[in-house]
């Protein structure tokens, strides 16, 4: 069973690569696929605070 802190590492990963994804989709403008996106994002988001994760200098989409 993973540790508090590889799960962290596991949801920090992942929130910065939907982060990257959420980019290309923006700037795309694939608005369905953003959409999709942003539900995985604020999922991983509340796992990280729930976690203790300071997002303030990881969070680049701020929503």
């Amino acid at each position: 069973m993973p540790s508090g802190v590889e799960v962290a590492k596991i949801a920090i990963d992942d929130f910065k690569e939907i982060q990257r994804y959420m980019a290309l989709a923006k700037k795309e403008n694939a608005t369905e696929t953003y959409t999709e996106l942003k539900k995985k994002y604020l999922s991983l988001k509340a796992i990280l605070q729930v976690c203790g994760v300071n997002l303030t200098d990881i969070d680049e989409i701020k929503e």
